[in-house]
C-alpha cells in the first residue's frame, strides 16, 4: 500500500485535503471520486494540503501554469452544450470535471465548477481561468446567461469552435507536411555531402589530373559542410533568434506583416483565413443577438497580423461612429470583395448572420481547394528537386571516373 496526499473539492465547492492509502494512483483517484471529491492534486509522498503555500498564502497549485488546449476547450464546450440541455449547470460541470483525465484540464474545470457552486455566474467563474477561456468566449457565455438562452449559445459556440478547429488542422497539415518532407530531403543531401562524397574523393587524390568543374564544386561544398557545418548551423540559429527578437518590436513586425500580405499567394491566403474567421465569429454573435461592436473588438485582439489587427480596430471605430459594417469593411481595403458584398446584402435584407455565414463557408471552401491542390503539387516538386540534387552529386562522382577511362583508353 502506498500513501498519497490529495487536494480536492467536495460537492459544495469546499476545499478538502488529506492523506489516504491505496495500491495505485488510479485506485486512490477512484476512492476520492467515490467520496464525491473532485481531485485537483494527487501525489505520492508529498504535501498537497493548504499548508504548502508561498509567502503570500497562495496555494502552490495555483502558481502552476494550467490551461485548456484549443482541442480541450472545443470538446468541453460540446459536452457542456449537450449536458446543459438535460441537467442543471452545476451537475454538468461536476460531471465534466470528474471525467477529465488530464491534471491541468481537470483543475481548470474543477475551479470553474467551484466558482459556480459559490454562487457566481458561469462567465464570472470562467474569468478566474483567463488562459483557458478567451474574452470572446466569456462574453458569449455572459450574453447567453443574461438572455436565458445559455444552452443555445453553447450549441452555437461548439459549432464555431469545431469549425475553427477543422480550419486550424488544415492549416497545420498544409504547413507541416511540406516542412517535414523538405527537412528530410535536406538531411539526405547533407548526409551525402558529408559522409559519402569525401570517401569517394579520396580515390581521386593520387590521379594527378584536373577534376571536372562540377566535381570541384561538389567537393568544395562537401568540405565546407564537413569542416564548418557546425558554424553554419550556429549562424542560422543565431540569425533565427535575431529575427525573432526584431519581430517582437512593433515597427519591424508591422512592416513584416505588411510584406506578408503583399505576397502573391500567401498574402491572399492570410487575408481570406482572417476574413473567414471573423465572418463566422460575427455570424455566431449576430445570430445570438449579441452586440456586434463587442464581437469585433474582442476578435481584433486575437489577430496576430498587425495590419489586419489595425484594420479590424478601424472597423470598430467606424461602426461606433455610426457607419455600417459593409462600408467599414470596404474602407479597410484588406478584406475580400465577396465578404464586403455579402455583408452589404445581409444588412439591406436584415439577414446579416446568414450572409456572413455564407461568406465564411465560401472562403473556407476556397482555402480547402487551394491547399489540396498545393499539397498535390508540392510533394512531387520537392521529390523532383531532391532527385535533381542527388543526380548532380552522382554525376560529379562519375565524371572523373569516365575521364580516367578515356585517358587509359578503356
Amino acid at each position: 500500500m502506498t500513501e498519497f496526499t490529495y487536494l480536492a473539492v467536495d460537492r459544495r465547492g469546499r476545499e478538502k485535503s488529506g492523506r489516504l492509502r491505496a495500491d495505485t494512483i488510479d485506485r486512490a483517484r477512484a476512492m476520492l471520486d467515490g467520496k464525491g471529491l473532485a481531485v485537483l492534486k494527487l501525489e505520492q509522498g508529498r504535501e498537497a494540503d493548504g499548508g504548502d503555500r508561498n509567502g503570500k498564502g497562495r496555494p502552490l497549485l495555483a502558481l502552476r501554469p494550467r490551461r485548456l488546449s484549443a482541442k480541450g476547450l472545443t470538446l468541453f464546450t460540446r459536452q457542456l452544450s449537450t449536458l446543459a440541455q438535460v441537467s442543471p449547470l452545476e451537475e454538468a460541470l461536476r460531471t465534466l470535471s470528474r471525467q477529465t483525465e488530464g491534471g491541468p484540464a481537470r483543475a481548470v474545470l474543477a475551479n470553474t465548477h467551484m466558482g459556480v457552486m459559490e454562487g457566481r455566474r458561469l462567465a464570472d467563474a470562467m474569468a478566474a481561468e483567463p488562459r483557458s477561456f478567451p474574452p470572446l468566449y466569456r462574453a458569449m457565455i455572459a450574453a447567453g446567461e443574461n438572455s436565458g438562452s445559455l444552452p443555445v449559445i453553447l450549441e452555437r459556440l461548439s459549432r464555431l469552435l469545431e469549425r475553427q478547429a477543422a480550419i486550424r488542422s488544415k492549416v497545420i497539415t498544409a504547413i507541416a507536411y511540406p516542412a517535414v518532407l523538405a527537412g528530410f530531403a535536406v538531411l539526405v543531401v547533407v548526409a551525402l555531402m558529408v559522409l559519402v562524397v569525401p570517401r569517394v574523393v579520396e580515390q581521386f587524390d593520387t590521379v594527378g589530373q584536373t577534376l571536372p568543374l562540377l566535381t570541384r564544386i561538389v567537393i568544395g561544398i562537401s568540405d565546407l559542410l564537413a569542416h564548418w557545418g557546425w558554424l553554419i548551423a550556429l549562424l542560422l540559429a543565431l540569425g533565427g533568434l535575431a529575427a525573432w527578437w526584431i519581430l517582437q518590436r512593433e515597427g519591424p513586425r508591422g512592416r513584416f506583416d505588411a510584406a506578408l500580405l503583399r505576397l502573391p499567394v500567401l498574402g491572399r491566403l492570410i487575408r481570406d483565413l482572417h476574413a473567414a474567421r471573423m465572418a463566422r465569429t460575427l455570424a455566431t454573435m449576430v445570430a445570438s443577438r449579441l452586440p456586434l461592436l463587442d464581437g469585433l473588438a474582442l476578435t481584433a485582439q486575437t489577430v496576430h497580423n498587425r495590419v489586419l489587427r489595425r484594420a479590424s480596430e478601424n472597423i470598430v471605430e467606424a461602426i461606433r461612429g455610426g457607419g455600417s459594417l459593409s462600408a467599414a469593411l470596404r474602407r479597410a481595403g484588406v478584406f475580400p470583395p465577396l465578404l464586403v458584398y455579402l455583408a452589404a446584402s445581409g444588412e439591406s435584407a436584415g439577414r446579416l448572420d446568414e450572409m456572413l455565414e455564407r461568406a465564411a463557408e465560401y472562403l473556407e471552401q476556397e482555402f480547402d481547394t487551394f491547399t489540396s491542390a498545393a499539397l498535390a503539387m508540392l510533394e512531387p516538386v520537392i521529390i523532383i528537386a531532391m532527385g535533381g540534387i542527388v543526380a548532380v552529386i552522382i554525376l560529379a562522382i562519375l565524371l572523373p571516373i569516365l575521364q580516367l577511362q578515356s585517358l587509359t583508353g578503356l
